[in-house]
């Protein structure tokens, strides 16, 4: 199989669970150096930094994203980097001119995650307007259009109900052809309607293999209507122990360690942002108290057992048209150094039943992990 594999960039304190169990990860650019090498020595591919201003969740301190981005690239040679900006908060021009340097510098190495935005306080915090949900996409799909026709175009005009560009120009251009990948995530209508039209990547929390292949199919077909083509990509936390009952035994501590306070905190600014959608169905519309502690859903994709337990997990995803498995970890150097030991080698060696699901020569996939 060639999936490719990313981590979460912990730029932000607290770690990526929302509990008071022991975590041996730090948010500081030293231990993110150190994390960014391992990870590339691995066979790690992308590094996804978080885009934070105010604390939430219990995240005190946070790291500018496309800074800690543009830091990394100058102390890896082959790892990709991805930046997440929130439209609102920035200027399509000044992000599309910052990415470029950016990739330029790293020799093809930059991309961009737009996240549209689901935390209320970080915008009115900051003086911005907080827009209604299916706005926050529209301004979205203008700030990706801006990019990719700074990035592409000798000089690029646009008239937009959120940006305006004149006559603009961008030198040096992005060193990628055609240019930097465009990420973004989002569960709505509105948020997949947008990825078909406009971007490279689909980010999805994590879910059932059920709701994954619901939501990759509905993105092709909006993507098929513009005669393109979309990646799709997966968040899952990941417990890699020696046997299935240790890796349950670590999820049941991470819960049971909950920091309360903190997750309900985040679960009424998410539960708001999730059912704002015109259909009620954005991200964490239905996502359990459980679910919350890991902020992207990330203990439903199911990445907790054994590494060949793992792996036949992600041969699961990469059949039903996963292309990235973007994971996080309570120990973030060790444990991505083992996921890469012991696990990448295992899914590298496993064949892909992309092609047979697709063709329905196969019909079932082996059943769900244990829930959480």
């Amino acid at each position: 199989m060639k999936t490719k594999f990313a981590y979460w960039v912990p730029n932000v304190s607290g770690g990526l669970v929302i509990s008071k169990v022991a975590q041996r990860t730090d948010w500081g650019f030293g231990y993110n150096k150190e994390l960014a090498r391992t990870a590339e020595s691995v066979g790690f591919d992308y590094a996804l930094a978080q885009a934070r201003f105010i604390a939430s969740y219990g995240a005190d301190k946070q790291l500018e994203a496309i800074v800690m981005s543009t830091a990394l690239a100058t102390v890896t040679d082959r790892l990709r980097i991805i930046a997440a900006v929130h439209p609102g908060l920035w200027h399509p021009g000044v992000v599309a001119k910052m990415i470029a340097s950016a990739d330029y510098m790293s020799e093809g190495r930059m991309n961009l995650n737009v996240v549209s935005g689901w935390f209320k306080g970080e915008f009115t915090h900051y003086g911005e307007p907080w827009l209604e949900h299916d706005e926050r996409y529209r301004r979205s799909e203008e700030f990706i259009r801006v990019l990719r026709g700074l990035w592409t175009e000798p000089e690029f005009t646009f008239r937009g109900d959120f940006y305006r560009m004149n006559s603009a120009r961008l030198e040096p251009k992005p060193a990628q052809d055609p240019h930097p990948e465009i990420f973004q995530g989002g569960n709505s209508v509105a948020a997949r309607r947008m990825a078909g039209r406009v971007s490279d990547w689909y980010f999805m929390n994590g879910n059932s293999l059920d709701g994954f292949k619901e939501q990759i199919a509905d993105v092709r077909a909006e993507a098929a209507l513009h005669g393109r083509t979309v990646k799709f990509a997966v968040n899952a936390f990941v417990i890699n122990r020696p046997t299935f009952s240790e890796a349950e035994e670590q999820l049941r501590d991470i819960i049971a360690n909950a920091d309360d306070e903190a997750v309900k905190g985040f679960r009424d600014a998410v539960t708001q942002a999730g059912r704002s959608s015109k259909e009620g169905k954005g991200m964490w519309s239905d996502s359990s108290y459980k679910d919350l502690v890991q902020y992207n859903d990330g203990f439903k994709t199911g990445l907790i057992g054994t590494p060949a337990q793992i792996a036949e997990r992600i041969q699961q995803l990469d059949a039903i048209g996963v292309d990235l498995v973007l994971t996080a970890y309570l120990h973030f150097i060790e444990e991505i150094d083992a996921f890469g030991r012991q696990i990448i080698p295992l899914v590298r060696a496993l064949p892909s039943l992309r092609d047979a699901v697709d063709a329905g020569a196969v019909e079932e996939l082996t059943p769900e992990p244990i829930a959480v």
